[in-house]
């Protein structure tokens, strides 16, 4: 058995796709065999939330405390060095399959109450490969009473090509970014990117810049959806599309001591809401009994 749980694998026009019972993960993508995310091996224990779904909340929650009503709620501090509750509740959780084609998969997940989240969601995650690429969409459904705070993302490593994160260029709609507590990685105040190194809109190459921040002031074109392209020097990448659900999106150029991970990737996670959203309020979904929330993405080949 995989530390990942069953592996799931998707085939269309030229694309392949792993996904994993645990976290219901993008293990790996492929097109005609280049690699468009920075994979993990089968038998290895997910490295730092590679491809994973991040619910119900994405990113950090200061302290694991948020308000709610006239309480505050306590989580569990799941990045304990900086004293947070980082990226949701789910991401080592196992997900049932509900529906498997050769290329398509739907995931399903309840989350139950605990003292630091104590609402009921059903939780649907589905891939989908087609010539345009691989279309991934997360649904919650609020299932029990009272009303929940939710957000949510993915978190895929995109690979631009041969190299490293140095070795390619961004291209991302963003025109005001976040600056961080550089110890707990918070949100301390926000800028315009305009006249920075952050300003990525007409696209630049990444280079030694080292970037662990979330981007606002997401520019959604024709269609609502906004769209980030990484891309190598030959002119080749991988492009994320997704909804205008997703005002937010986190950038990082993994900076991490394991040379195998070390900038081999570049994360890029739009979100439904910014860091410390449960504490700030700001783009929280609040979602009532009933009511369902979903969110659509796309990756495809450049």
């Amino acid at each position: 058995m995989s530390p990942s749980g069953e592996q799931f694998v998707l085939r269309a026009a030229g694309y392949r796709a792993t996904v994993t019972e645990v976290g219901a993960a993008l293990r790996t993508l492929t097109h005609d065999g280049r690699a468009l995310v920075r994979a993990f091996a089968e038998d290895e224990v997910r490295p730092v939330y590679s491809g994973a779904v991040l619910a119900p909340w994405p990113n950090r929650i200061a302290d694991g405390r948020y308000p709610h009503g006239e309480t505050v709620l306590q989580l569990p501090l799941t990045e304990p060095e900086r004293a947070t509750a980082l990226h949701g509740l789910v991401c080592w959780a196992a997900w049932r399959p509900v529906g498997h084609s050769r290329s398509s998969l739907k995931l399903e997940h309840t989350l139950w109450p605990t003292p630091g989240y104590p609402f009921r969601l059903r939780l649907v995650t589905t891939y989908e490969l087609t010539e345009a690429g691989l279309a991934v969409s997360v649904s919650a459904e609020n299932t029990l009473t009272g009303v929940a705070p939710y957000g949510c993302s993915i978190h895929p490593y995109l690979v631009g090509g041969a190299g490293r994160v140095n070795d390619w260029t961004l291209r991302l709609p963003a025109s005001r970014v976040l600056d961080v507590d550089p110890h707990r990685l918070l949100p301390t105040g926000q800028r315009e990117v305009a006249g920075s190194p952050f300003d990525f809109r007409d696209g630049h190459p990444i280079g030694p810049l080292k970037v662990d921040h979330a981007f606002g002031g997401v520019e959604f074109g024709a269609g609502t959806t906004a769209e980030a392209v990484v891309l190598a020097a030959d002119g080749h990448g991988v492009r994320l599309r997704w909804d205008s659900m997703c005002p937010w999106v986190q950038v990082h150029t993994a900076d991490r001591p394991e040379p195998d991970l070390d900038r081999t990737g570049l994360a890029v996670e739009p979100m439904t809401c910014p860091p410390d959203a449960f504490n700030s309020g700001r783009d929280v979904v609040r979602l009532a009994p009933g009511a369902t929330h979903v969110v659509r993405w796309r990756l495809a080949a450049v």
